[in-house]
């Protein structure tokens, strides 16, 4: 799976940022996402993703694994907070780690939400509109 071309581009739908290794889990996201009408940009990498941060503006969500290649989910929470106009980015860690201590980590960290793999698309989906669309 290709890196996505659009995040350089204008777009009129909402963008969400999803940083997934597992080729098969980051193509159900994609999909599931695109269908609901979301623009999205996609890394499959820690650096590739440290580089959309760097390279954009915020998009409405940010969607994390935990383990990644190069840069871990936890230190991309960081730097999002860090990054000015993206602070207040809802981060959904999406992750297998299960263990209280790695989602104690990551919501200290910053994220905003805890889903553990595998996942119910229908209930990520509902919890994205939750963050994305609170008054809805």
């Amino acid at each position: 799976m290709s890196e996505s071309n659009q995040h350089n581009k204008k777009v009129d739908r909402p963008v969400v940022m999803v940083v997934e290794d597992d080729e098969s889990t980051a193509e159900l996201l994609l999909h599931f996402l695109h269908r609901e009408g979301y623009e999205t940009w996609y890394a499959a990498d820690g650096f590739a993703a440290q580089k959309l941060v760097q390279e954009n503006n915020a998009p409405v969500l940010a969607i994390l694994d935990i383990m990644l290649p190069y840069k871990d989910g936890i230190s991309l929470v960081q730097q999002i907070r860090a990054k000015i106009g993206w602070e207040s980015v809802p981060i959904i860690m999406l992750t297998a780690k299960s263990d209280e201590q790695d989602v104690v980590k990551a919501l200290d960290s910053g994220a905003t939400d805890y889903v553990v793999k595998p996942f119910q698309p229908k209930a990520l989906m509902a919890r994205i509109r939750r963050l994305v669309e609170p008054d809805a």
